[in-house]
């Protein structure tokens, strides 16, 4: 198993287990270096000053805070250590909340938690625990000379953390400038929501795959044999331009029927979005809620 990128305790009360931080997701994109267009040589990076236009060294750069234009305040590497406090190797359980509760915009990177040396039987007693309860835990810990905010919740077998935004990071909606809810009418609103429900279908992840990088791979293989991809769009391209809200549904309604019909899904997965619809409450339930009910 690959090393974690983080050890220390996960601590809730008086109760510390020993664990590891694993990375959670993995960059599957292609890389891609900035090149000298006439030799194809790599470009590097240089640290040049501003005022004198030389070089820097690493050892000769220092962090600044811009308080105003072109005037700063230079920190220590003390300074960002006394601004962490108390510098711990723990993960620390503020409370337990209810899952449902939690914003989905507050959720920002999975990590996957492991039980270190002897900390098995607590690992599992609070894995258990946290799945009987349907809560999830509030966490704070410092990874990085950073302090963050985290969920701990349980998915499958194993504690998942998830790093949070903090509440001043989220956008208030009410800057936005949004259509009010009344904007649609009753007939346009039945048509949409018939839409929806011929386009219901169960939560299939690895069915929606990267066609962007999937395309951009065989771009990339086909150069490499001196050869031109041919590529074919899956589908027309659509028409950005604003056309009449109701023919548009109708046509959109005529398609999903149609598909539907070829797979012979639409009449069953039309009677599981009414039910589903029938079983939820008003407030919609947060995706971890869902992940959970789901392992």
């Amino acid at each position: 198993m690959a090393r974690g990128i983080w050890s220390g305790a996960l601590s809730f009360g008086l109760v510390n287990i020993p664990v590891e931080v694993h990375t959670a997701v993995r960059d599957t994109r292609p890389r891609f270096r900035l090149l000298h267009a006439t030799d194809r040589s790599p470009i590097n990076y240089e640290r040049v000053c501003q005022k004198d236009g030389k070089t820097v060294a690493w050892d000769d750069l220092v962090r600044g805070y811009e308080y105003e234009k072109g005037r700063y305040v230079v920190l220590t590497k003390a300074d960002f250590e006394k601004a962490a406090l108390e510098k711990t190797r723990r993960i620390d359980i503020l409370d337990f909340v209810k899952a449902e509760e939690i914003d989905d915009r507050y959720f920002d990177k999975p990590y996957y938690l492991t039980p270190g040396k002897g900390g098995d039987l607590a690992y599992s007693l609070l894995r258990e625990a946290i799945r009987e309860s349907g809560r999830t835990g509030i966490a704070k810990f410092i990874m990085r000379d950073v302090q963050h905010l985290a969920a701990i919740e349980v998915v499958g077998d194993a504690l998942v953390l998830s790093t949070l935004r903090f509440a001043d990071e989220l956008v208030d909606t009410g800057t936005l400038n949004l259509p009010r809810r009344t904007a649609a009418g009753k007939k346009e609103l039945q048509m949409a929501v018939s839409l929806v429900d011929s386009l219901a279908a169960e939560w299939q992840p690895e069915k929606y795959t990267d066609d962007y990088r999937e395309n951009l791979m065989r771009v990339i293989k086909a150069k490499m044999k001196g050869k031109t991809a041919d590529l074919v769009a899956e589908e027309p391209p659509r028409d950005a331009k604003v056309v009449d809200l109701m023919e548009r549904l109708r046509q959109s309604l005529d398609a999903s029927s149609g598909r539907g019909k070829r797979r012979g899904a639409v009449a069953s997965t039309r009677t599981r979005a009414r039910a589903a619809r029938a079983s939820r409450s008003s407030r919609p339930r947060s995706r971890t809620a869902q992940r959970r009910r789901a392992s």
